[in-house]
C-alpha cells in the first residue's frame, strides 16, 4: 500500500498554483505512484467560455521593514506570497503598504491564501498578530515573478474494465501548502485507484483526473468532454476529505433535481439512509463546491457528485496556513477512502444481475471452505467460512446465492437480506472468485 503520510511530506512544501513548476512537480510526484497520462492546454487558447492563462512561476518574494527585519518571506512559508502576483520592487510607507497586506483578525496566529489569478496585483499574507505591530517607516517590497505564455496542466488515468462504460475519479492539485482543502483529495485518489485496482471485476472503465480546480477541469471537459459524455454512467469528485467530522457527505449531481435522479445520486441517498452516522447528503447547488459545478453544468450535465468529510468554508483553518497536516489527519483520508472505494465497488454493479452458476439445489459450500464440517447446537453461532462475523455471513451468503437467480441486483437483494449492498462485498467477491455467482449486464 502507498505510504500517504510520506507522498504528503513531499508535496506540502511545493508552492502550487493553477499553472507553473509547482503543479507539475506535484503531478510528476503523484505519477511516481500511479501511472499518469500528462496533458497541457497552452495560454491564450479558448476552452469553453474561458482563456487559457499565462503560467505564473517565483523566484522570490520579500518584504523587508524599516529596520531591515525580513517580515515576510517567500521561502519560508508559500503562503506569505498573493497567489499569481505580479513582478514588484518599491521602497513604499506603511500607509501605502496596507492596502497590499492580508491578515485575519478572528485568527491572529495564521497566515491566509489570498489569490489573484485574474486580475494583475501584487500582495503578501502574514498572521494579524504580525500585522498589528509593524512600525511606521518605510519597507521594501521585492518580488521577482514571472508571467508569461506556457500551458495549463493536468492528468489522467484509465483502469480499463469489461465495457466502456466509465466512472470517474476526480480531485484537484492547485493550491500551496494547505492540507484538507489540498492534499486529502489526491491522497484519497491513490488510496482509491490503489483498491479499485485491486478489484477482481470491474465491469466499468474508471479515468482518474487531477487538475487545478475550476480552469483544470474547464481544459479538461474542453478537450474530452464530449468524448467521456458517451460513456459516463457517474463520477465523484474528492475535496476536504480530513479533519474532525466523522461523517462523509455526498453533495448531489445536477441530475439529482429531476423528478427520477441517475444511479449514483440514488445509491448517494440509499447509503446516507442506511447509514446515517456515517454519510450525509448535501443538495446540489452551482453557487459553491468544486469541480462537480463544471462537470454538472447544463450543456454537459454529467452524473458527477460531490465527496467531502470536513466541507471547504466549514471550518474556521480553511484558506489558512492552519490547515495542516494535523489538522488534516492521514488517518481520516484513509477511512474516507476506504468508505468511498466501498460504495465505489457498489456502483459498479448498479447495472448489473447476479445470477448463481450452481442454481440447481444447494451447492456443497463445506468443500470449499464455506460451511462448518460438523452441524451441532454448539457451532451454530459460528463457521469455517473465514470471515468475522461467522454465522451471520453464512446466513447472507446462503440468502445471496438463493437471491441471485439473474433477475436481481445487489442492491435489491441486500434490501430483501436486510443489510448494506456494501456489506455483502466480501461475501460475492468469494463467491466469484469461486466461479459460484456471475454477473449480467441488465439490458
Amino acid at each position: 500500500m502507498f505510504d500517504l503520510s510520506s507522498i504528503f511530506d513531499r508535496l506540502f512544501p511545493i508552492c502550487r498554483s493553477i499553472t507553473g513548476p509547482g503543479l507539475r512537480e506535484s503531478l510528476q510526484i503523484l505519477g511516481e505512484y500511479i501511472p499518469l497520462e500528462m496533458h497541457g492546454i497552452a495560454s491564450g487558447q479558448t476552452v469553453l467560455d474561458w482563456t487559457v492563462p499565462d503560467e505564473w512561476s517565483v523566484e522570490s518574494a520579500r518584504l523587508v521593514g524599516p529596520d531591515g527585519s525580513v517580515i515576510c518571506d517567500f521561502a519560508q512559508n508559500n503562503l506569505h506570497l498573493v497567489n499569481y502576483s505580479v513582478p514588484h520592487s518599491a521602497s513604499i510607507s506603511l500607509a501605502e503598504l496596507q492596502p497590499h497586506l492580508h491578515s485575519l483578525p478572528h485568527l491572529p496566529d495564521a497566515i491566509p491564501y489570498v489569490t489573484s489569478y485574474y486580475s494583475p496585483r501584487w500582495g503578501f499574507c502574514l498572521t494579524h498578530r504580525q500585522r498589528e505591530n509593524l512600525p511606521e517607516g518605510q519597507y521594501t517590497v521585492d518580488i521577482r515573478t514571472k508571467l508569461q505564455p506556457g500551458e495549463v496542466n493536468f492528468a489522467t488515468s484509465v483502469l480499463p474494465g469489461e465495457t466502456e462504460k466509465t466512472i470517474l475519479i476526480s480531485s484537484y492539485l492547485c493550491h500551496p501548502s494547505m492540507a484538507n482543502n489540498e492534499l486529502s483529495g489526491p491522497l484519497g485518489l491513490l488510496r482509491m485507484y490503489e483498491r479499485i485496482k485491486a478489484m477482481p471485476h470491474r465491469h466499468h472503465t474508471y479515468v482518474f483526473l487531477l487538475c487545478p480546480e475550476t480552469i483544470g477541469s474547464i481544459c479538461y471537459l474542453s478537450r474530452f468532454g464530449e468524448e467521456i459524455g458517451k460513456h459516463l454512467v457517474g463520477g465523484m469528485v474528492l475535496t476536504c476529505l480530513g479533519g474532525h467530522r466523522d461523517t462523509l457527505s455526498f453533495k448531489m449531481s445536477r441530475q439529482d433535481w429531476v423528478a427520477t435522479p441517475g444511479p449514483i445520486d440514488r445509491l448517494a441517498r440509499t447509503f446516507a439512509a442506511q447509514y446515517p452516522n456515517r454519510f450525509e447528503i448535501r443538495e446540489f447547488t452551482p453557487i459553491s463546491g468544486s469541480d462537480e459545478r463544471q462537470f454538472c453544468s447544463p450543456g454537459f450535465n454529467l452524473p458527477v457528485i460531490q465527496a467531502a468529510r470536513t466541507v471547504y468554508g466549514q471550518f474556521v483553518e480553511y484558506h489558512t496556513s492552519a490547515d495542516d497536516k494535523r489538522f488534516m489527519r492521514i488517518e481520516q483520508v484513509e477511512r474516507a477512502a476506504d468508505a468511498l472505494s466501498e460504495f465505489i465497488e457498489v456502483f459498479d454493479l448498479h447495472d448489473s444481475f447476479l445470477e448463481n452458476t450452481h442454481p440447481y439445489g444447494e451447492p456443497q459450500l463445506g468443500r470449499r471452505g464455506l460451511y462448518p464440517t460438523i452441524n451441532s447446537p454448539m457451532n451454530r453461532g459460528s463457521s469455517s467460512d473465514g470471515f468475522t462475523d461467522h454465522r451471520t455471513t453464512l446466513n447472507r451468503l446462503l440468502m445471496m446465492l438463493s437471491l441471485a437467480d439473474g433477475k436481481r441486483g445487489l442492491l435489491e437483494i441486500a434490501a430483501k437480506i436486510g443489510c448494506g449492498a456494501d456489506q455483502l462485498i466480501p461475501i460475492l467477491r468469494e463467491l466469484q472468485k469461486m466461479d459460484m455467482i456471475k454477473t449480467v449486464l441488465k439490458t
